[in-house]
């Protein structure tokens, strides 16, 4: 327990669990928007902080760290990304796909809640991210659809995404968004906004029901570290039977043991073992 409490005293605004608990704080969160679209917003409502949105009983999930709606009902869905994830499998980086996925989860739960595909709102999917995942060090990369054979028409379909490269150094932002890149970054405080931020943040942690859902979630990952490990475990010793299967069964055809034979001495089917056969 003290262990899980000194954890939670060490977390800066980079960790999505603190990360949230700040964005949940309103005053915050629409200056962090009004600041980076240049307008101004009347008043935004939390939509289920940390939802997960689980379409159909065998789709992935996606939890969203913080989902807010304006009054111009336009919806923001708010992310810490600290690692460039990749797929160990096709070495492929997933950010892209991700973002495709989270709209696409978005609009399908906007559209189960009643609404015509016409009236679906606007959306914005902001990440920040500590690492630079376009590589040209612009602190902003905004993306809509256009047309690739005149870049000058834009598909309106109201879908924004948007990357925030805590590291850029190019492109302008307002000073409170740089100030902010720059705490996430270093902890430094160097504005009256990153000020505020901070000492939310000492509040945040001296807040016992704050603590009390950190002990939680921490047991919450804790349990997902060790099931994933406990398969990973499993699927090692499932390929290392298979792998030493596949070793009996080529030595066995070396000693001319015909098909069936080695199929059943190795449990194999015979069709495994005429594929073995033919490498």
């Amino acid at each position: 327990m003290q262990k899980q409490i000194s954890n939670l005293d060490k977390l800066t605004l980079s960790n999505d669990f603190l990360f949230k608990h700040v964005m949940l704080r309103k005053r915050i969160c629409k200056h962090i928007l009004e600041e980076l679209l240049h307008t101004q917003i009347a008043d935004i409502t939390y939509l289920e902080a940390e939802q997960t949105i689980d379409v159909y009983p065998d789709s992935h999930g996606i939890r969203l760290d913080v989902r807010i709606a304006d009054t111009a009902n336009t919806h923001y869905n708010l992310e810490m990304q600290v690692k460039n994830p990749v797929n160990r499998a096709t070495g492929k980086f997933l950010l892209p796909k991700r973002t495709r996925y989270y709209q696409a989860m978005l609009d399908t739960d906007m559209l189960q809640k009643g609404q015509d595909y016409d009236e679906l709102s606007p959306t914005y999917i902001i990440f920040f991210c500590l690492f630079d995942f376009f590589q040209d060090s612009q602190r902003i990369y905004t993306f809509k659809k256009r047309c690739l054979e005149n870049m000058n028409i834009e598909l309106a379909d109201e879908a924004v995404i948007m990357f925030l490269n805590t590291l850029g150094t190019k492109g302008d932002v307002s000073p409170d968004i740089q100030s902010l890149f720059d705490y996430i970054n270093s902890n430094t405080i160097n504005s009256n906004f990153t000020r505020e931020v901070a000492d939310t943040i000492v509040e945040i942690k001296n807040d016992k029901k704050v603590r009390d859902a950190y002990m939680t979630y921490e047991m919450r990952m804790k349990d997902l570290r060790d099931e994933a490990h406990a398969e990973g475990k499993a699927e090692g010793l499932a390929e290392g039977k298979a792998e030493e299967k596949t070793a009996t069964a080529k030595r066995l055809l070396s000693m001319g043991l015909s098909v069936e034979d080695i199929a059943k001495a190795t449990s194999l089917s015979v069709e495994q073992v005429e594929a073995i056969k033919a490498e």
